[in-house]
């Protein structure tokens, strides 16, 4: 009788221990994403075109769901109902443009909902940079796609 309560203390513990089913210490998610991966940018109108348009928001960028490929979006308020904006990230800062990172056809227009925000994201098959410098810039409309309404240089990911 004693062997098999001992006999029974021994599987229990063995059970309770998992020791037959090991679990991952950790459990991973790919929609987990390292902030510290995270460009930001606060975007905001030229200050030439004050009293014409305020626009605000926010924009960011970080690694995409698949390998080589980057994530952004672009948040506005402030902007006129039912206006539809050209935008994309660039290379370089705000005022010194040095292309489009990614290609342009991967962004679709902002359309601003009649409260005057809107938001609009993009998959970019660029690997996230660790470094450089990076703007958001968004455009008047497609037929107006010289004059930029927004911008905001994008803050690198902190170390």
């Amino acid at each position: 009788m004693k062997s098999s309560l001992s006999l029974l203390a021994v599987t229990l513990t063995l059970a309770a221990c998992s020791v037959l089913e090991p679990k991952p210490a950790v459990e991973m998610s790919a929609g987990d994403v390292n902030l510290n991966t995270r460009w930001h940018a606060n975007i905001a109108s030229p200050a030439e075109l004050a009293g014409v348009v305020q626009m605000s928001g926010s924009a960011s960028m970080s690694p995409g769901d698949k390998r080589g490929t980057t994530h952004v979006m672009l948040k506005v308020a402030n902007s006129s109902p039912g206006g539809l904006h050209p935008w994309a990230i660039h290379r370089g800062q705000c005022g010194a443009d040095n292309g489009v990172f990614g290609a342009a056809d991967n962004y679709q227009p902002v359309s601003v909902s009649s409260n005057g925000t809107g938001l609009s994201s993009a998959t970019v098959g660029v690997e996230t940079p660790a470094t450089g410098n990076y703007f958001v810039s968004v455009q008047a409309s497609a037929a107006n796609s010289a004059m930029t309404v927004a911008c905001g240089n994008l803050a690198a990911p902190t170390q």
